[in-house]
């Protein structure tokens, strides 16, 4: 397994976030996590990122125990975080964004052909690259945070709600992006508060609820699941 968290808690002062979550992320897939607001879905995210502590359980990147490491070292074992309301840096420019997502590497000749590739994928942010990242628009934006992730060469890309404010043009093009980068073999972990987009997307979704799993398995069957379909559907 390339990613797995067991039994996973985590607590703010005293109030508890998520409890007892298990998820595993098999290579080359898209795994879902979906639910209300307030489930748990981005601490889990900021969990296995390293952004905030474990109470306990454990996280593990190929075998080996990463809970307890800086966000830093997480991101050296390739784990890559797109969070929740992109957070890039506003007043850099769109290549001075991207160039911050390889601040750890050292292999320049690779960050190059990495930069090259992203400007390839992404057209619009070459087309800016010297433009500030505050005076685009809120789709592009979103490119470049997920450019700005790719950069550091990741082999799990944590994604937190890359749909939220957008066009629905624009959120058919980022699930395309979503599909792309997966088909290249990077595993994509996707929260998403569109839960139909989020289950067409992947292939193993996991359902939380007050910080609970409530239910978890092949995203084509809790797409027809009852309570789903009530719940986050819509149907």
């Amino acid at each position: 397994m390339l990613l797995e968290a067991e039994r996973i808690c985590v607590s703010y002062g005293k109030v508890s976030a998520i409890r007892d979550i298990t998820i595993r992320v098999p290579e080359g897939k898209i795994v879902t996590i979906i639910g209300g607001n307030g489930a748990g879905k981005t601490t889990t995210l900021r969990a296995l990122s390293g952004m905030v502590p474990l109470k306990s359980g454990e996280i593990r990147f190929l075998g080996k125990r990463i809970d307890g490491l800086s966000a830093d070292k997480i991101v050296a074992h390739g784990i890559a975080h797109v969070p929740e309301g992109r957070r890039i840096f506003p007043n850099m420019t769109v290549e001075e964004n991207l160039r911050t997502g390889a601040f750890l590497r050292r292999d320049h000749a690779a960050v190059e052909k990495d930069l090259a590739d992203v400007f390839a994928r992404f057209p619009r942010l070459k087309e800016r690259r010297g433009q500030r990242a505050q005076t685009m628009s809120g789709g592009e934006q979103q490119m470049l945070a997920i450019g700005r992730a790719l950069m550091s060469d990741p082999r799990v890309l944590l994604m937190d709600e890359p749909s939220m404010g957008l066009a629905p043009v624009i959120v058919e093009e980022i699930a395309q992006i979503i599909e792309e980068i997966n088909a290249r073999g990077l595993s994509v972990v996707l929260v998403e508060q569109n839960a139909e987009l989020a289950l067409e997307l992947a292939d193993m979704a996991y359902v939380l609820e007050t910080g609970n799993m409530a239910l978890e398995g092949p995203a084509h069957e809790l797409h027809d699941n009852e309570h789903v379909r009530a719940a986050y559907l819509g149907l």
